[in-house]
């Protein structure tokens, strides 16, 4: 993959004082400045991820809780890794083991702890909307939503930021189109708002079934095919079909949606010749991507996406911490 080094700025240059939220909750709330300084410092972290004696323990001393009451071990483990790079150490909660499958509220089992650990920061996965918020409410460090319901899922768009701005150099002024259900979708929320403030054009494709009643931000082209969906577009995104939060019956077979929207590299022709692949994860081959595309090493940018997501968490939980525990 190609990096570009237009975009790159020291560790000492990134302006940390500019970034003024206290809690990562979502992408919305952010400036196109602050997303700007993040993805500054997650690239940095990222040029330094291979250098096993980089180790610059900004946090010794401090503690990370993470609360994933949704499993996802890809992002869990990304956060883990990201905050023991930085020095903290990380104290995991069993949510399946926790009093709260004994009937303890959420409000009672963040209070209790709150107070048992004092952490640092919080990092919380919900499949309530706006957990993260309300969490944020409860305590006095900062919270990191790790996805929430299909509200917002802001490390994913930042890394998925990071991702094609290393490969192109830039992000304004590209297509992106992001395909599959989007109704649904968390990870197609917060990139929406992302790639808007920063000025890309941002494509959604989509059966009817699977597309929002509106979009959360203005401008977004909307298709019903991959054909017109695809066509000149810099990057093409593809999500898994959100089967744990749809009704029943959206999606007539799994077959019939792949041989609609299933991304092949019949499909992928319609874009550039040289469009890029992601995908957030977990994949269903042979569902929304063929194996060979999402293998594809000359195309896909997934395990790239894979990669960044250890530096852009880094380089949010230095903001929010302001360097020092």
């Amino acid at each position: 993959m190609k990096h570009s080094d237009a975009s790159r700025k020291s560790f000492q240059k990134v302006n940390r004082d500019a970034f003024t939220h206290s809690h990562l909750i979502g992408i919305e709330s952010l400036s196109a400045q602050e997303i700007e300084i993040a993805l500054d410092l997650a690239d940095y972290y990222a040029d330094r991820l291979d250098e096993r004696e980089f180790k610059p323990d900004i946090l010794r001393g401090a503690v990370i809780l993470t609360l994933f009451f949704e499993d996802s071990t890809r992002t869990r483990l990304s956060f883990e890794m990201a905050a023991k790079r930085l020095g903290a150490d990380v104290v995991n909660m069993d949510v399946s083991t926790s009093s709260v499958n004994k009937g303890e509220s959420l409000t009672d089992t963040i209070h209790t702890l709150h107070a048992m650990l004092r952490p640092d920061a919080i990092v919380i996965r919900h499949s309530e909307y706006n957990a993260p918020q309300f969490i944020s409410k409860l305590v006095d460090c900062p919270v990191i939503n790790a996805g929430d319901s299909y509200h917002e899922h802001p490390t994913q768009a930042l890394l998925d930021a990071l991702t094609i701005r290393r490969h192109f150099g830039k992000l304004k002024g590209l297509r992106v189109a992001i395909c599959g259900d989007i109704a649904h979708s968390r990870v197609a929320t917060s990139n929406m708002y992302l790639l808007n403030k920063m000025g890309a054009e941002v494509r959604v494709v989509a059966p009817p079934m699977l597309k929002p009643e509106k979009f959360p931000v203005e401008g977004i082209k909307a298709f019903d095919n991959m054909k017109e969906g695809l066509e000149g577009c810099d990057v093409v995104m593809m999500l898994r079909n959100q089967k744990e939060r749809m009704k029943s019956g959206l999606i007539e077979s799994e077959d019939a949606f792949f041989r609609d929207y299933g991304l092949t590299y019949e499909k992928l022709a319609f874009a550039k010749s040289t469009a890029v692949v992601m995908h957030p994860g977990p994949m269903n081959r042979g569902v929304e991507i063929d194996g060979d595309v999402a293998d594809d090493m000359e195309r896909s940018l997934i395990l790239e996406q894979v990669r960044n997501g250890v530096p852009t968490r880094m380089a949010i939980m230095d903001l929010l911490l302001k360097g020092k525990a």
